[in-house]
């Protein structure tokens, strides 16, 4: 979402009461984000302090690059800080991946940014940041659903008490009709997108649900006036086909 259509969607997302937002160099609207932050806290009365915002280094280019694209970030968004800063991805070579880490770090420190971490890190980059003694993420922001569990990277993530957040919660739609899904939003009379939300929370992660249309953004937070038994989660676990919904540099180099 750019433009127009990506500050009307946080617009309608704070106004429903959602507080996190998360954005990124690469989806090229973190001023619309920003913006669209601003006047509602304006509007409403509402510090900053109570909105959450993430955005993320788009690549690994080097140290000097990833200095100054937190620096631009900060600059696009102009909310004074940054709540959550991502490595967006791991591509780029363990090199690139460290020196891109250590701005990270240091962007922290400076207080420009609160806190820092991954997005689509497999375990052998998460294993590399162990090995050097190096401040590990605080989260990785993966693509995990019932047809994409891995459970390797969650187990890894929970050794570390690494958070894991969900970018693709509602697998872009391709599942609503799975037999299951359907099976379940008509026994708990929900939609499928609830079904996916409340198996991403009952999980223990925090599911970024996306959506441009207001309605939705609403109906996705129909999502707490149920619970999903441990048995119907475990035959949503069962799923797993390794979808990937976007991209999945989880194995690169």
């Amino acid at each position: 979402m750019e433009g127009q259509e990506a500050y009307n969607a946080v617009r309608w997302a704070l106004e429903a009461g959602y507080r996190h937002i998360d954005s990124a160099e690469w989806y090229y609207n973190e001023k619309e984000c920003g913006r669209a932050i601003k006047d509602f806290c304006a509007a409403t009365g509402t510090p900053r302090e109570a909105i959450f915002f993430t955005t993320k280094l788009m690549h690994n280019n080097g140290y000097a690059a990833a200095k100054a694209a937190v620096r631009k970030s900060l600059k696009e968004c102009d909310l004074g800080y940054i709540d959550l800063y991502l490595i967006h991805g791991p591509i780029g070579g363990p090199q690139k991946r460290a020196v891109s880490w250590k701005a990270a770090v240091e962007a922290k420190a400076e207080g420009i940014v609160r806190s820092i971490g991954v997005s689509n890190y497999g375990i052998k980059h998460l294993q590399e940041m162990v090995d050097a003694g190096v401040e590990l993420p605080v989260l990785n922001q993966i693509d995990l659903h019932p047809f994409m569990t891995r459970t390797d990277i969650v187990n890894f993530c929970k050794k570390y008490d690494i958070a894991l957040e969900a970018w693709a919660p509602l697998v872009r739609g391709l599942r609503f009709r799975h037999p299951k899904i359907v099976e379940l939003a008509q026994k708990y009379k929900k939609e499928p997108a609830h079904i996916l939300l409340r198996y991403s929370l009952q999980k223990g992660f925090i599911p970024l649900p996306k959506s441009s249309s207001k309605a939705r953004i609403q109906s996705n937070l129909q999502v707490y006036d149920f619970e999903l038994t441990d048995q119907e989660m475990a035959e949503l676990d069962s799923l797993d086909e390794y979808l990937v919904t976007d991209w999945d540099p989880t194995n690169t180099p």
